[in-house]
């Protein structure tokens, strides 16, 4: 099943990965002490052209009268609430530029164009997410609570409706996480007034974003306005479906481990770099799917560093794999078509009973533990020669 023994499994002593640790900690070190005014400027500039992009496309669907005008200016506001919602709102909310002391670029201050609450979703995102993360019982962000993606989670009869609730979720994904950072801070706050609060909360911002999108800016319109609702609500569904897909193959591909509840115990900050490591997955990308994505694509990096500027990381990116070699561990990473596809397969054949499905509890693409090694391969390295981590000894098993 899922992952009790980290460093077995890793096929690294206690000694390698609290020298793994040491050495990402330098890697953040590096980073922190670099940080200047080229990263300030390009939050700034990110900023500028979101908003400008974001104008200039709702101009561009009230006057133009061709249906080509329409779709331009329909995927430009697409492309500006999607940088409003990963590059900017996503990150700013992790405390990626608080070190700047602008209270306009502060996760404590910072609410992005989405439904739910931005001070929800860092609880059970930055907190619960990051720092437990693709821990059975305790990251939420597992399967999102509707979807079964690791055997650890025991089948029941309404994941046979799994396919189906994929879809759902992908085309309201704003709204799907808005629910799940609910339920979240309802759990955490646990008196009945507490609750309330932020049930309260949540409905006045859902009636700010229905509010905006929805009545205010068809209003403005005036006879076109149903031009500009449809634009609206097709913009949303495109942010939506680009999110749902970022995400997903940062967290649910081949290779993106799971860790049982054990793991936790007395777990140490290069047993937590560790974990980041191999419970996540990136995807290829060039400069302008990477902006696009939050950078996103570098989910690695990003789970390593949460806080660090999302701009750092591709070069981040380098020493990290140099890192993975040294190790002899994974980097988990494909085309952005790969990785979905590998989502995807987990996500309709753990809809079945396990009854159905080849591999076994230990040795599945989406669920391994270090039982499969057991018997079959040498204790960790010891000191000397080339060293045989985690990556060779899954080839070897492959073979």
């Amino acid at each position: 099943m899922a992952i009790t023994e980290l460093g077995e499994y890793a096929h690294l002593t206690d000694a390698d990965v609290e020298t793994l640790g040491h050495e990402l900690d330098q890697i953040r070190r590096d980073v922190e002490d670099s940080l200047g005014q080229g990263d300030a400027d390009y939050i700034y500039r990110a900023i500028a052209f979101q908003r400008i992009l974001d104008a200039a496309a709702r101009l561009t669907i009230f006057f133009s009268k061709k249906r080509g005008g329409w779709l331009l200016g329909t995927a430009a506001l697409a492309a500006a609430k999607s940088i409003e919602n990963m590059e900017l709102g996503h990150n700013i909310s992790h405390g990626q530029w608080n070190w700047m002391n602008d209270p306009e670029v502060h996760s404590n201050t910072w609410e992005w164009d989405m439904a739910g609450l931005s001070s929800q979703w860092k609880y059970s995102h930055n907190y619960r997410h990051h720092v437990f993360t693709n821990v059975v019982g305790m990251d939420e962000d597992l399967g999102f609570g509707v979807m079964r993606i690791t055997r650890d989670q025991e089948w029941q009869p309404r994941f046979l409706l799994q396919p189906l609730q994929n879809l759902l979720l992908a085309a309201t994904f704003e709204w799907g996480i808005a629910l799940h950072d609910l339920y979240s801070e309802q759990e955490r706050a646990g008196t009945p007034v507490g609750k309330a609060a932020q049930t309260k909360a949540f409905i006045r911002k859902i009636g700010r974003q229905l509010g905006k999108d929805y009545l205010l800016f068809p209003a403005f319109s005036g006879k076109r306005w149903l031009r500009t609702l449809t634009a609206n609500a097709t913009a949303n569904l495109a942010r939506n479906l680009w999110a749902y897909v970022v995400i997903f193959c940062g967290h649910f591909p081949d290779g993106a481990e799971k860790f049982t509840l054990t793991e936790l115990d007395d777990e140490t900050r290069g047993e937590w770099y560790l974990r980041q490591m191999l419970g996540t997955a990136n995807f290829d990308a060039g400069p302008t799917m990477a902006f696009m994505s939050g950078n996103l694509c570098h989910q690695i990096e990003h789970h390593l560093f949460p806080d660090l500027p999302s701009r750092r990381y591709a070069q981040i990116a380098v020493r990290v794999r140099a890192l993975c070699d040294k190790y002899d561990l994974p980097y988990t990473t494909g085309s952005l078509a790969h990785q979905y596809l590998l989502t995807l397969r987990t996500i309709h054949k753990l809809a079945l009973p396990d009854r159905f499905l080849r591999d076994t509890v230990d040795d599945a693409p989406e669920t391994a533990s270090e039982l499969m090694f057991r018997g079959k391969s040498p204790a960790p390295n010891s000191g000397g020669g080339k060293r045989r981590g985690l990556r060779t000894a899954r080839a070897e098993r492959k073979r």
